[in-house]
């Protein structure tokens, strides 16, 4: 009889109105640190709370733990924290000698934290594919964790770490074992009405008209080699990113293409475009395979502007149809306290290339970071207002900067008044992510910051048609607006259009569209109401990893 090991994929819903999160995020990172244990013949039970609700599939866990060998769970920042952490407090009371451990980005930058809870035997720290090998081996033999790499302890009241692990390439990972997980409900879910009301959706591609959309997550590389200060991924991986080869990543992919069917990808690379011969090579193979499905990544402005021209030419034919990209600061200052090898205007530079060669994009600023003036914030703002003006298929956002353990900056944001969480259940709270940080930090931004950012919001998203998925005369007085930078009499205008929208909704003659403007998505972007309401974050720059 094969020995049973239990994974659980926590609940991303964040709260935000009860909205589910979209179903193309599959549990990535419990199948990667799954494949060795499957190759090796041991039963694998995946459960993902994203599929249905948290309460109903923590029955489900307990009862695949019973006379199970382990389980094991991860999570970023954010409700997989709250929910991870009440689905393993519920397996130890059952369960209380079951060998029970905790990986993933979150857990190696707190693993004390995790500990301290006394719930799991042990915390992965790192990449975990390999050490979860060594792991299930060890609890399997009953030989002592401590000789296992990579993994946090606690004896006789010290955390201790085992020797370190060396960080692998994929010469020595096994491919995704996808058959570990249904893709029938991750589809379905994205097909039927119910996806409209789901958060994070995946970005609709250009040409569907209205049909439903349906795509799947996956990652190509591990690491990055920048030193962001506000990343824990310096931390983590040491600045290095290990990546999967071109031609290995077009035969999963166009493999799973031909066994599901998808429309899109979405990457979750920290950082895809590291390696121009990798992006070339891949945008060149998809090409000569008939670009079967649409695709979008992260990148970065230095990559972009140091591309070749061969390069740039074949990311859309070869169907990139979106970037998030780390624009991060319009301020020289902010630009070296954050490690950014960008220059002044490379990200208007870049913005333009992008819309020059027909790919949307998310340019993603942060302001508000440690000690940060408030003239450098309102330049960061203006940079963004000027993308939004010039680039019709760039959306520029800024978000609230936000301290998370194991980053450079964070001792920083604490000396300059953000108060830390000091267990892991008050950390849980960081789902609702602007609530929760100006609770922590109320006055890490001032006023005049906040409410320029609400009303510059307020004007792009109107101004891209995403309210009423068309353009008329209050979507052109925006665009005015932005071209100017005038901002006077904002607040009233905005409250003027708020009006005229919740009577025309009321009467039928509008209604929210579901579709996309100018190659930027409309659900769940901030819905221009009123200038103070407009602060949706759908994303965190800081956990890019």
């Amino acid at each position: 009889m094969k020995k049973r090991i239990v994974l659980y994929n926590p609940s991303m819903a964040e709260g935000r109105g009860g909205f589910p999160v979209s179903k193309d995020q599959l549990p990535l990172p419990l199948m990667t640190i799954a494949a060795w244990p499957d190759r090796e013949g041991y039963e694998i039970v995946l459960l993902d709370a994203n599929l249905g609700e948290p309460e109903a599939m923590h029955r489900r866990v307990l009862e695949a733990c019973d006379g199970a060998l382990l389980y094991a769970t991860t999570g970023i920042l954010g409700h997989q924290v709250a929910d991870g952490l009440e689905c393993s407090t519920k397996v130890k009371q059952r369960f209380p000698a079951l060998p029970m451990f905790i990986g993933g980005w979150w857990a190696s930058v707190v693993p004390e934290m995790q500990l301290a809870t006394g719930l799991y035997d042990a915390v992965c720290i790192g990449q975990g594919e390999t050490t979860f090998r060594d792991l299930v081996h060890a609890v399997d033999s009953g030989a002592s964790l401590e000789g296992v790499a990579g993994l946090m302890l606690e004896r006789e009241g010290e955390y201790v770490r085992t020797a370190p692990r060396r960080l692998v390439g994929w010469d020595q990972l096994l491919d995704t074992p996808w058959h570990l997980i249904d893709i029938a409900p991750y589809r379905d879910a994205q097909l039927n009405a119910r996806a409209e009301r789901e958060a994070a959706r995946m970005i609709t591609p250009p040409g569907f008209n209205g049909r439903p959309v349906w795509g799947i997550t996956y990652y190509s590389s591990f690491g990055c080699p920048e030193p962001c200060s506000f990343c824990c991924s310096p931390q983590v991986s040491g600045q290095r990113w290990l990546a999967m080869p071109a031609e290995r990543m077009l035969d999963d992919l166009c493999g799973l293409h031909e066994r599901w069917g998808f429309d899109c990808v979405r990457f979750y690379d920290a950082n895809f475009g590291v390696q121009e011969q990798r992006v070339k090579a891949f945008c060149d193979g998809l090409i000569a395979r008939g670009s079967p499905f649409q695709w979008h990544a992260m990148l970065q402005t230095f990559s972009l502007l140091r591309w070749k021209p061969e390069t740039l030419s074949v990311l859309r034919p070869a169907g990139l149809y979106h970037s998030v990209v780390g624009a991060e600061t319009a301020d020289d200052a902010m630009r070296e306290l954050v490690g950014k090898h960008s220059r002044s205007n490379d990200n208007v530079r870049a913005a333009e290339l992008l819309d020059a060669i027909g790919v949307g994009s998310l340019f993603s600023y942060i302001i508000g970071y440690p000690g940060e003036s408030e003239a450098s914030m309102l330049r960061t703002l203006d940079e963004c207002r000027h993308i939004a003006a010039t680039c019709k298929l760039a959306r520029p956002m800024a978000w609230p900067y936000s301290p998370i353990p194991g980053t450079e900056l964070y001792a920083r944001a604490i000396e300059h008044g953000f108060r830390a969480p000091k267990t892991l259940a008050e950390w849980s709270g960081a789902g609702e992510y602007h609530l929760w940080y100006s609770e922590n930090w109320p006055n890490q931004i001032p006023k005049s910051v906040q409410l320029a950012r609400q009303t510059f919001e307020h004007f792009a998203s109107l101004a891209l048609g995403l309210v009423r998925g068309r353009v008329g005369w209050w979507e052109r007085r925006a665009q005015q607006r932005l071209r100017a930078g005038n901002f006077r009499f904002a607040r009233a205008e905005a409250r003027a259009f708020a009006l005229y929208h919740r009577i025309s909704n009321a009467v039928g003659l509008e209604r929210r569209p579901r579709e996309i403007f100018a190659g930027i998505q409309t659900a769940r972007m901030p819905r221009p109401t009123a200038a103070s309401e407009a602060h949706a974050a759908p994303l965190r720059p800081s956990e890019r990893a």
